[in-house]
């Protein structure tokens, strides 16, 4: 993950994390078997990593511009509990969602791949970007993942901002006892 001190030091007051969905929780394939249902393919390492955010106390929040049922089970089954579909500015959404949380966004991170996240990423302290994200995407991130959308960049993402937090190690013996 390319980061510096900078970032660091913003990681560790980061309260929320947002997650954009095509290219970030998955590998941004979208596909179709011959009934025009879609299908997603998600990452379990990703999922975990969330699981293991929300214990420390961080939020995870989903803002995406598409609305699609595997996606909305995707999130039920993690428990994540602020999903924004169907939104075509994400920053509207995550205005909203901030306040409604009680999280500045100066306490707030952003994950996403193409252009349609700029206006939300532009706003967080912790703009990040995936691997496979748009170059403009990427010189516009104050960090960039080492791995793809929907192979473990979010999981990089949630190890990243654990450790920041010194709360990595404890969480990780804990599964030792």
């Amino acid at each position: 993950m390319s980061f510096d001190e900078k970032v660091s030091n913003i990681a560790k007051n980061i309260k929320l994390l947002v997650l954009d969905v095509d290219g970030v929780l998955t590998d941004g394939g979208i596909y179709f078997d011959d009934k025009g249902t879609e299908h997603k393919k998600f990452n379990s390492q990703d999922g975990c990593g969330i699981k293991l955010l929300e214990l420390t106390g961080v939020q995870v929040a989903v803002i995406t511009a598409r609305s699609t049922p595997s996606v909305a089970h995707r999130l039920d089954t993690l428990g994540v509990k602020n999903y924004y579909h169907g939104i075509q500015d994400k920053s509207v959404a995550l205005k909203e969602l901030t306040e409604k949380l009680s999280i500045d966004l100066s306490e707030s991170a952003f994950v996403g791949d193409d252009v349609i996240d700029l206006p939300a990423m532009t706003r967080v302290a912790l703009p990040i970007a995936v691997a496979n994200a748009h170059s403009f995407v990427k010189d516009n991130a104050l960090m960039v993942t080492n791995n793809p959308g929907g192979s473990g960049a979010v999981r990089e993402v949630c190890d990243f901002l654990l450790k920041s937090q010194n709360n990595y190690d404890d969480l990780m013996q804990s599964f030792l006892k």
